[in-house]
Formats: structure tokens, sequence, C-alpha cells
């Protein structure tokens, strides 16, 4: 299938806002519900377990990557450095939960759709080694390209620049990681998801910015993915070319 995003309607961010909120007042829909529990289950888990793993370590590791000679410059480099942490830290953890909740996830859009187009009936889910492969291979994409920004993050003087690039990253990210599973369900795979986005780079970061700001958000990020998925697909209807 031949998809095509309009890009003058991705160049407004505010369609981004437009259908995050309208996908969070869709998250308890009845027709949703099953495909929503069992993430949330899987989110409140893992994003526990980085609350906690960062109370306990992130200010160690701050201390041991800030150098003798910029101790001067502690009042900025501390929230930095925290800032980098943490982007770097959802990011990895939304990637884990993701992984566990895909299966979830494909249903979700497609039933979303239905939603969205007022049908009725069975919706066609991807088979679970498709979803969970199409998975994979985002996932090795996006390690091969956060590689240079840990290595940059930890180059004292230069990384001054890691919360930006964790940031830029962190929102391009988001945004494959979201519209994946209803441009799966239509046959677009892994690398025509990238190239539709490119297409419509800002609304894309706008989308995948928003997602991850809201999922440094304590008790709101366990419920953000599956409002997430709901949203793309709002979005993707919205850029229908």
């Amino acid at each position: 299938m031949n998809i095509v995003f309009n890009k003058k309607a991705g160049a407004n961010p505010l369609l981004a806002v437009q259908s995050l909120t309208k996908g969070a007042s869709l998250l308890w829909h009845e027709k949703l519900r099953k495909y929503v529990l069992i993430p949330i289950a899987v989110n409140l888990i893992l994003f526990s377990s980085m609350l906690y793993l960062g109370y306990l370590y992130v200010g160690v590791l701050i201390a041991k990557f800030i150098p003798d000679w910029l101790l001067w410059l502690d009042w900025l480099i501390y929230p930095l450095f925290f800032i980098s942490f943490f982007v770097a830290g959802f990011f990895t953890f939304t990637l884990i939960a993701n992984l566990i909740a895909a299966p979830f996830y494909g249903g979700l859009a497609a039933k979303t759709q239905h939603i969205l187009n007022d049908q009725s009936g069975d919706i066609q889910e991807q088979p679970i080694f498709k979803v969970l492969g199409s998975e994979l291979k985002r996932i090795a994409y996006l390690v091969s390209r956060a590689i240079p920004i840990v290595i940059i993050s930890i180059i004292p003087g230069v990384n001054l620049i890691a919360p930006v690039l964790w940031g830029l990253f962190g929102a391009w990210g988001m945004s494959m990681e979201y519209f994946a599973y209803t441009l799966e369900n239509e046959g677009a795979l892994f690398p025509e998801q990238r190239q539709l986005l490119k297409t419509v780079r800002i609304g894309s970061l706008s989308f995948g910015g928003m997602v991850l700001f809201a999922l440094m958000i304590p008790v709101v990020n366990i419920v953000i993915p599956p409002i997430a998925v709901i949203s793309a697909t709002i979005y993707r209807n919205k850029l229908a070319g």
C-alpha cells in the first residue's frame, strides 16, 4: 500500500496536541479497555523500577562523571546531567515496556481505527512474530543512534550539549515507536515508516517530544504509552494525504 502524509498538516504542531488530547479521552473506551490493561500493568512495574533506581544511583553517577576542574559549574552541570540520565533512562525503559506490550498495541491501534471509522466486527491483528520482529528492528536502529550520544554524555565539557541531543533523539524515537503500530496495520514496514515520518518532521518531533515529556511525569507515565498509541492512530488519520 502506498501511504502518503500531508506535509502541510504535518507542519502544524497543534495537530499533535489535538491528537494527544483526543487519545487521552479514548483511553477507557469500552472497546479499547482489554488492550490497555496489561500494558498499563507492565508500565507500572517498569517505571516504578526506573524511579527507584534513579533515586538510588543518579546522584552517584552524576558525581562520578563531573571532573574536579568543572566543580565550579556544578550548579549548571548537575541539572543538565540529571535531565540527560532521566531522558535516556525513560527512553530505555519505554523501549523495553513497548517490546513486552507490542502484541497488545497493534490490536489497540487497529481497534482505535475501527472506532474512528465507526466500524464494527473483529479486527485483523498482525501476527505476533511479525510485530515483535518489527519492534526489535526499531530498537536496534534506535540503539545504534543512541551510542554516539552516550559517548558524548561522558566526555567532560562536551557533555553540556547532551541534554539537547537526548531530547531531540528521544522525541524522534518516541514518534517512531508509537506511529509504528498503526502504520504496520496498513502494511508499512520499518524503512517506509521512517521515511514517512521524515516527510512530516516538525509534526513527528512535536508529537514525540510531548510524549517523552509526559513519560517523565510520575504516575502519568503509566498510562502514556497506550494513550500515545491511540493518539498516533488519530494523528495518522489527520495526516492522510
